[in-house]
């Protein structure tokens, strides 16, 4: 056998410790993503937070990454939630609500190889770089929600049921008020607040606030409680008013007592987000409206959606007009509605 020259060897050796290289960069760069998804309270019949679960499955199938979804049921489980998703190595880890906010600002930073995304919240203020938001201009169908009830009402008094007093939630309490006193100007609008341990899953407490609205004359109601508004549909069915909702299309739940809903398009944003993160074009914060296609009604839906979405509004052709007409204004810019979350 033919002897070969040290100088021989040692090119034969670099050439062998360069394929090494190539493979283990190789392997690295084929190293399957992978996206948690954490809740902020356990997902149960929660149309809302099923949509979370949606979008990462939808995202993972697109990306052929792996995915888990993590489910809290408490402030602490949360937390530790987050830092188990960090510890697994998740590639992007996504949450949805305003819950996260603390939490993220206190992990993101000793987790800086980790993408992050809130959805339906943000962090204004110091927010870590590696943290983006997906927002919503929530009072905007909801200022359409209360244009149906001003339009509706027969006894004056319309009303919102939510789950707590704080300032993302009047996107919804005064939006809708300004949209019910824009068709109806003597309506009269009542707040009443959930509140308690689990304000978002509690439709025992959900139930009871609306049936004292009731009892008071408000004969339609603007459900914003997430996990309780089954409480709120199951009082509509019981006392006879009538039910406007948020996120999804909880009409065919208590048919015959809902208007109708706002749609929040949880799924789509975050499988669009999560294509921004990883082509790195994604803005730090991405608000979504009606312009954007993030958020809509079944009234503005399509007339053969909105037709096969049991909601009684799809019974009312000159509400439908004008609320797709005010639509049209607020998407146009010629309607602006302040904030409430920010507005003094």
């Amino acid at each position: 056998m033919k002897k070969l020259s040290q100088g021989k060897w040692a090119m034969r050796l670099l050439g062998a410790a360069s394929l090494s290289l190539a493979l283990s960069s190789g392997a690295a760069l084929a190293k399957q993503l992978k996206f948690i998804y954490v809740s902020p309270d356990a997902i149960g019949v929660n149309a809302f937070l099923k949509m979370g679960k949606t979008g990462i499955e939808a995202a993972g199938k697109k990306f052929g990454a792996e995915v888990k979804t993590f489910e809290s049921d408490s402030p602490q489980s949360r937390l530790e939630n987050v830092n188990a998703a960090v510890n697994e190595g998740a590639d992007i880890v996504v949450v949805l609500g305003f819950e996260f906010n603390d939490i993220l600002a206190e992990v993101a930073p000793t987790a800086p190889d980790t993408k992050f995304l809130i959805v339906d919240q943000c962090i204004f203020k110091d927010r870590p770089a590696n943290v983006s938001c997906a927002v919503f201009r929530e009072y905007e169908p909801s200022y359409l929600m209360g244009v149906i009830a001003g339009m509706n009402t027969k006894t004056g008094k319309v009303g919102v049921v939510s789950a707590l007093d704080i300032p993302f939630l009047h996107r919804y309490t005064d939006g809708f008020a300004m949209g019910a006193k824009s068709v109806n100007p003597d309506v009269k609008v009542n707040v009443r607040w959930v509140g308690g341990s689990n304000p978002f899953a509690d439709p025992v407490r959900a139930k009871e606030q609306a049936l004292a609205l009731n009892a008071d004359g408000t004969d339609v109601i603007f459900a914003v409680t997430a996990g309780g508004d089954f409480g709120i549909f199951e009082g509509a069915t019981e006392a006879g008013f009538k039910v406007l909702s948020v996120d999804v299309n909880q009409c065919p739940n208590a048919k015959g007592a809902i208007y109708d809903n706002t749609l929040k398009y949880v799924d789509a944003v975050i499988l669009q987000s999560i294509d921004g993160i990883l082509k790195g074009d994604n803005a730090p914060i991405v608000s979504y409206g009606l312009k954007e296609g993030g958020m809509g009604s079944l009234s503005t839906s399509s007339d053969a959606v909105l037709a096969a979405s049991e909601c009684l509004v799809a019974q009312e052709p000159k509400v439908v007009a004008k609320v797709r007409a005010v639509a049209a204004d607020i998407i146009s810019g010629k309607l602006k509605i302040k904030d409430p979350m920010f507005a003094k």
